[in-house]
Formats: structure tokens, C-alpha cells, sequence
């Protein structure tokens, strides 16, 4: 394996590769030199040796033909470039979530991964915790009911000042840092790395180069259990309706505050929006009853139905022993993952369209089938996004 995007998310996806005995990491790769040296370091240490290779540039990991699989860890306005790199490569992947910073650059992953039989597990891991896996199970066996609502509850995002320009510092490649996105003036808290000291990274907040919590950094996690709970993984909505709140200045400029409803064609409504307006979770609510799922726990009503069971003649979901490992299962059986990429489209697209709602703020019809919204050039046109050259899909 090789690993690619070396900062706090990617050195801990690393190490649960490390724990697998029948991985073998042999390159390493990121634009900042002090996070690739660590990373040498870690992954010699484990080896007892000074193998592992590094790299600046993520093309140099992907064409090496020894190389089987690479994880991908970069800030979200690469994931789909580099994993674009990786399937032409014929390399399976680990890419983390979100998936990209428009639905057409999700669609041309889509494509690529089918072209080239690219086994594809998606960064959103909470479909492999039990809790979250039986949470859905019970909705899609009717034990709460029939459903009618989904209440989705996320942090919301950071406000921060304009920042002073400031000279790149060495070990940088701050260029290669922003790739695809727009030129702008280097500042530190543009593209700090999220470390023990500072929390989430600043980037997450900048449209540039993610959704912000609506999509990037909390947000594809519970939408992706509401669409899994829903039974919705090969379909969306198809009414999109609500407000957000932006910054009206600063460096940061993602959605500070929103509630956005996404309507289904069988009725089912999933009520997305900051946690300032939803305790953080997700809420499966039926005429019977209801399913309350965190990371911390899982909570009913009636509460015997986190005592029950699900017979035999019922829907069971399927079960992984671990993101990781169910990644490296099915790149020796070429079968399927826990979350392949056909499914991180639909999960990526709520939140395009959750985005792309609080901007225009009016209601917007989607066409689930077509994947694009029903008489409407403006909300089309913003289903893409424009790549600084050379970057291209």
C-alpha cells in the first residue's frame, strides 16, 4: 500500500493499516516534508528498516506498479483528483469522505472505478459500528413503524478573521497544497494541518476546498446512515427546500448555520441541519416509535427494541468486521465494501444539493434517475465546479 495525505486523519488511517498483517506499506506522500518523514519514520519502525519510500507528489505513488491499493487522506478538494490517478493507475482505494467538491467531479470517480473495477471503500466508517448498522436495521425491518422522518444533526462551522499574507514556509509545496482550487495568497490558517493542539483544520470551512459540516468534515457521516436506514443508497430526494447562514466576511465562508428538507418520493422527509437546531445524531422517527444513533450510543422507543433481535426471514445489512479490514477483503476477492463508490455518490450528493439549496435559498426539484434538478440552468450549472489549469478531470 501506499499512503497519501499524511496529517492527523491520514497518519491514523496509516496506523490501522500498519495493524493489519497482510499490508505492506512501501510509500509514503505529501506536500508538507515534516508529515512524509514522519510517516517514513512510523512505517520503518514497524519494519525495522528504511525502506519506505517518500514523495512530494502523489502521480510518482500511483505509478509505481508494485503498488496495489493506496489510501487517500488529502483536504477534500483533492480526493477526486488523486483517486482519479489511482484507478487510471489500477490501484484499488481507501479514499476518505467527502468525495468531491461537485457532483460532476463524484460522477467522473464513478465512472473511472467502473471502467477500471477499482475496489472503492469510502472514508465513512460509522457503517462499520454495530450500533449504527442494527440502529438501521431495526427501522428497515418496520420496528418503529412506518418511517416518516429523519432528523440529521451536525456541527456546525467556524467563523474566522481575515488573515495577513505571509511568505510559504520551507518544506511546503503550497502550490501542489492547492492544486484544483483558486490561487490565493498563502496565510497559515488557510491550510494548517489539524493537529493535538488545534482543532479541525481551518480548510474545512472554505468553499474552496470543502462543503464545510454540511459536507466535508461531520456532515456525509450521519447523512450517509439516514440514506443507509432509509434504504435509499441507490436514490435521493426529490424536493430540496430550506435557508442557511454564511459569513458575511473573513477568511471562512462555508454555512455557519442551516436546515435544509430533503423530500423523498415515498413521503420520507430527512431534516438536515446544524446541531445548534438538532442534537447531533441521527433520528429515525415511525408511527410506532423511533431510533436515536451517535457515535456514543443508540436509543429507542419503545426501549425493548435495543434488547430485540432480527429473525432470520428479515433485513440483515451487511456486516464488516472493520473499515479497514473490510477494504482489504475485497481487494483479495474483488468483491464489494461497506461503502463502494456507488454508494458515497448518492450519500455525496445530499450534501451538494443541502449546499447548494442554502445558496440559491428557494426550492429546488431533483430528478434522482437523471441526477440533475428539473428545469432549473442556475441550480444545474452549480453541480460542477471549474479546476485551476492544468487540473482537470
Amino acid at each position: 500500500m501506499g499512503f497519501i495525505g499524511l496529517g492527523i486523519q491520514g497518519s491514523g488511517l496509516m496506523g490501522a493499516f500498519l495493524g493489519q498483517k497482510d499490508v505492506q506499506a512501501v510509500a509514503v506522500c505529501d506536500v508538507r516534508a515534516s508529515q512524509r518523514q514522519r510517516a517514513k519514520q512510523t512505517v520503518d519502525q514497524r519494519y525495522g528498516n528504511s525502506d519506505c519510500a517518500m514523495y512530494n507528489d502523489f502521480r510518482e505513488v500511483c505509478g509505481r506498479r508494485d503498488i496495489d491499493a493506496v489510501c487517500i487522506a488529502t483536504p477534500d478538494h483533492w480526493h477526486v483528483l488523486v483517486s482519479l490517478e489511482a484507478a487510471r493507475n489500477g490501484k484499488d482505494m481507501y479514499t476518505e469522505k467527502a468525495l468531491g467538491l461537485s457532483l460532476a467531479w463524484d460522477k467522473a470517480l464513478q465512472r473511472a472505478c467502473h471502467k477500471y473495477g477499482t475496489v472503492f471503500q469510502w472514508g465513512t466508517q460509522q457503517r462499520s459500528d454495530r450500533n449504527f448498522r442494527f440502529g438501521c436495521e431495526l427501522v428497515r425491518n418496520g420496528r418503529i413503524g412506518k418511517l416518516h422522518t429523519i432528523q440529521v444533526g451536525v456541527p456546525y462551522d467556524f467563523v474566522f478573521p481575515n488573515q495577513p499574507t505571509q511568505p510559504v514556509p520551507e518544506g511546503l509545496d503550497y502550490d501542489l497544497w492547492l492544486g484544483p482550487a483558486p490561487w490565493a495568497p498563502y496565510t497559515y490558517q488557510r491550510c494548517r494541518p489539524w493537529t493535538q493542539k488545534e482543532s479541525y483544520s481551518i480548510w474545512y470551512h472554505i468553499a474552496d476546498y470543502c462543503l464545510g459540516g454540511i459536507g466535508g468534515y461531520w456532515g456525509v457521516h450521519h447523512v450517509d446512515i439516514g440514506q443507509w436506514g432509509h434504504g435509499t443508497d441507490d436514490t435521493g430526494p426529490v424536493e430540496i427546500e430550506g435557508t442557511g447562514v454564511f459569513p458575511a466576511d473573513g477568511l471562512t465562508d462555508c454555512a455557519t448555520s442551516w436546515k435544509v428538507t430533503h423530500t423523498y418520493a415515498d413521503g420520507v422527509k430527512m431534516i438536515y441541519m446544524d446541531e445548534a437546531q438538532y442534537k447531533h445524531g441521527v433520528t429515525f422517527q415511525g408511527t410506532e416509535g423511533w431510533v436515536h444513533i451517535t457515535r456514543e450510543g443508540l436509543w429507542a422507543e419503545p426501549e425493548s427494541l435495543l434488547t430485540s433481535t432480527i429473525g432470520p426471514d428479515g433485513i440483515h445489512l451487511p456486516e464488516s468486521k472493520g473499515h479497514q479490514r473490510d477494504f482489504l477483503d475485497a481487494v483479495k476477492t474483488r468483491g464489494g465494501t461497506i461503502c463502494p463508490i456507488d454508494v458515497a455518490v448518492r450519500t455525496d450528493t445530499i450534501c451538494h444539493l443541502t449546499d447548494i439549496c442554502t445558496r440559491l435559498g428557494r426550492k429546488l426539484r431533483w430528478d434522482p434517475a437523471k441526477e440533475d434538478f428539473i428545469d432549473d440552468p442556475q441550480a444545474s450549472r452549480m453541480l460542477n465546479r471549474p479546476m485551476r489549469s492544468p487540473w482537470h478531470l
